[in-house]
């Protein structure tokens, strides 16, 4: 019997404890301390050493961290995506690369996860929580990257002398496959007569081939191969959801979760590379002064990454939530996480290697490695381009079928929170939601739509506008609680309004200047339109808020 599409959701944890969580925080810690030192983090790193012992010894019963991710009902703790968010976070802030490794396993779950019969997720979740499996995600082809609609691989079906389909023939090559080599079984997409469908492959089936690990820039602690398929037969029970041509559909379902899963990732290497950055600046002594005590350091190298970060991290939390309520189709959310917790933990590595001028580039100081590490985010899962191309498609489509509605809301609601609490830069965000709505029918309007470079423009503002809403509502409720981060957060809320300000009307001038369809009386009716003056009025006061939040950040 076929799953049903909509056991996801019928079967969406909602997720540990608050207790539990930090039970199991607490436990990385531990691991930091004793299996993944700072000593052993860099040997793997200089040798490219795919630790599989000490990995599987963490899957171990002593352990288990990958018991998080599957659900009770087959052996697991049952955590959700805020869970799963938190503890991805936090290792990531140990190892990239060692992190990759556990976020293998849960992208070779997910499949069998969204689309697995019981049968299915009994026997293959059930083994990779009782710690004997590391999985495998085998998607991405030489040839078809992440665009999983084109990919070759091939299954045909075999059948025995009664006409009956017994299994599959698996013909083809995956490439970029995180931890391939080490794989107890990997969940393959192949595509069949009725179209593509997920298969889980044993290690060790005949024609199914891992190649050598890659030599890589960075995360040098996960192993990377290439797969090799020629006539791997697979049985037909092990068919995902037992029918075929739905692989693309629990793809996309996955796409959602596992970006979000991706933005996590990026989010602790920037968080660690500031940890570094931070304190060396209270320390280093230039001219008679510390460098946390000079603007040209705090609010060039530290502080606007301090800014990103935080908001990055309000968007990913908010998806969590929705994703831990049950809500599904958050595949453009996914998405936004992850284009700008990637691109700014990448900006945030880079930048602490200048903030610590030529200790940066020395390996002891280990930014230098986070940048390398941190680099793939902005690539797997879909590079930063196909994100751009995903949000500005969908945002586009949305904003015409919705008539301006979905962005109008987040105007509105902005609108509110500035009625309430005026010191948030909400203003600002209501004034750039209303500006990327202007533009989207403008844009719409020119036939502009099959220009890449302006999709990619509207792109970047949408992603702005909806991360700076999230970043405004947190702020706003830390307010409201009179919580002790309150005025914190309401320096970050208005400079992030700033940075929105910078980056919408920037990108305005971009399409309407740029493009060449607007002559100079149409380009000026569409900047009064669209408020691009009083949006520019966000800049105001950033300088002084600045000062401020590096008194915070730095402890002056």
């Amino acid at each position: 019997m076929a799953a049903d599409d909509n056991t996801m959701q019928e079967q969406q944890p909602t997720g540990l404890d608050l207790e539990t969580r930090q039970m199991v925080l607490d436990t990385i810690g531990q691991l930091k301390k004793r299996l993944l030192t700072k000593e052993k983090i860099i040997e793997y790193d200089q040798k490219e050493i795919f630790p599989e012992d000490t990995i599987r010894e963490m899957l171990g019963p002593e352990i288990g961290l990958q018991l998080l991710m599957i659900p009770e009902a087959y052996g697991g703790m049952g955590g959700g995506a805020q869970d799963s968010c938190a503890i991805t976070r936090e290792m990531a802030k140990i190892c990239l690369g060692i992190t990759t490794a556990f976020f293998a396993i849960q992208l070779g779950a997910d499949p069998l996860m969204v689309g697995g019969t019981e049968a299915q997720k009994a026997k293959w979740l059930g083994q990779i929580a009782e710690g004997q499996a590391l999985v495998a995600y085998a998607v991405t082809e030489p040839d078809a990257g992440s665009n999983v609609v084109a990919i070759k691989t091939k299954a045909d079906p075999v059948t025995n002398e009664a006409g009956e389909i017994i299994g599959y023939n698996i013909n083809g090559n995956k490439q970029f496959i995180s931890t391939g080599l080490y794989a107890d079984f990997i969940t393959v997409l192949a595509n069949t007569p009725e179209g593509a469908t997920f298969f889980v492959m044993e290690k060790g089936t005949e024609g199914y081939i891992a190649g050598k690990g890659e030599e890589k820039h960075g995360i040098r602690a996960s192993n990377t191969s290439p797969l090799t398929f020629t006539d791997a037969f697979v049985p037909v029970e092990n068919l995902i959801g037992g029918v075929p041509g739905h692989g693309i559909k629990q793809a996309s379902k996955v796409f959602g979760y596992t970006r979000l899963m991706v933005a996590a990732m990026a989010l602790g290497g920037g968080e660690a590379a500031l940890d570094i950055a931070i304190p060396y600046a209270k320390e280093r002594i230039q001219f008679k002064t510390p460098l946390s005590e000079k603007q040209g350091y705090t609010h060039k190298l530290i502080i606007p990454h301090v800014v990103r970060l935080a908001a990055a991290d309000a968007f990913i939390s908010e998806v969590a939530d929705r994703l831990d309520s049950g809500e599904q189709d958050l595949e453009v959310e996914g998405s936004i996480a992850k284009l700008y917790a990637t691109e700014s933990a990448n900006k945030a590595a880079e930048d602490a290697i200048q903030a610590l001028g030529g200790y940066g580039y020395i390996t002891e100081y280990e930014v230098e490695k986070i940048k390398r590490d941190v680099r793939i985010t902005c690539i797997y899962e879909g590079t930063s381009e196909i994100q751009q191309t995903l949000i500005s498609t969908m945002r586009w489509k949305k904003t015409r079928k919705s008539k301006g509605a979905f962005y109008q809301a987040i105007g509105d609601e902005m609108q509110q929170l500035h009625t309430g609490t005026p010191d948030l830069g909400c203003r600002t965000y209501e004034l750039a939601a209303g500006a990327l709505n202007q533009t989207i029918s403008r844009v719409n309007d020119q036939r502009l739509t099959r220009q890449q470079h302006i999709m990619f423009a509207l792109a970047d503002m949408a992603v702005h506008v909806e991360i700076g809403a999230s970043i405004a509502r947190k702020a706003a409720g830390c307010a409201q609680r009179g919580d002790s981060e309150a005025h914190k957060m309401k320096l970050i809320a208005r400079l992030f309004a700033a940075e929105v300000a910078r980056v919408v009307s920037q990108k305005i001038l971009q399409i309407v200047m740029g493009s060449g369809q607007f002559d100079e009386a149409a380009t000026a009716e569409f900047l009064a339109k669209v408020n691009h003056s009083e949006l520019m009025a966000g800049l105001r006061n950033t300088i002084p808020d600045m000062d401020q939040l590096a008194d915070i950040v730095f402890e002056r």
